[in-house]
């Protein structure tokens, strides 16, 4: 059976990145004999969709399952409708995460664990319109108090 892991390295003594859309490699490994095929992962630069485009390409790789520490909400659902099981909140070099889905120690799971674009870091579409100057240079605008006539 073929899986995926999301992975910091090029081999299976590298840690799991923690982060699928935007891992630095993924692991396709055979889990029959540990034969492994290593891509670099050409969407973790990506300032939207990341975690779609990773999971399809997982996906056109041929893996069953996929291992890794976070996934969003979009690739979870990419999936989903491909038939793909997700093992998430893994942690640890990828030799020993491997040999613990092979002995049935990873659980399924059932819904992403990643708000939508987790991973984009500071790459984010902010859309702030600050205007405010700290070196007391505003415009004075403020109408000033209003005294009540007639005490």
């Amino acid at each position: 059976m073929k899986i995926a892991v999301s992975s910091s390295g090029k081999d299976l003594a590298a840690q799991l990145d923690p982060r699928f859309g935007r891992c630095s490699y993924f692991l396709i490994i055979e889990t029959d004999d540990l034969n492994f095929e290593v891509f670099e992962n050409e969407n973790n630069a990506l300032g939207g969709g990341a975690g779609i485009q990773s999971a399809q390409f997982v996906a056109a790789k041929g893996a069953q399952a996929v291992i890794t520490g976070n996934c969003g909400p979009n690739a979870f659902q990419t999936f989903t409708a491909t038939g793909i099981q997700v093992y998430l909140g893994q942690a640890g070099t990828i030799k020993d995460i491997v040999n613990k889905y092979k002995n049935g120690e990873l659980t399924p799971t059932t819904e992403a664990n990643a708000p939508r674009h987790a991973g984009a870091g500071g790459m984010g579409m902010g859309r702030g319109r600050g205007m405010g100057r700290s070196s007391g240079m505003g415009t004075g605008g403020g109408m000033g108090g209003r005294g009540r006539s007639g005490r």
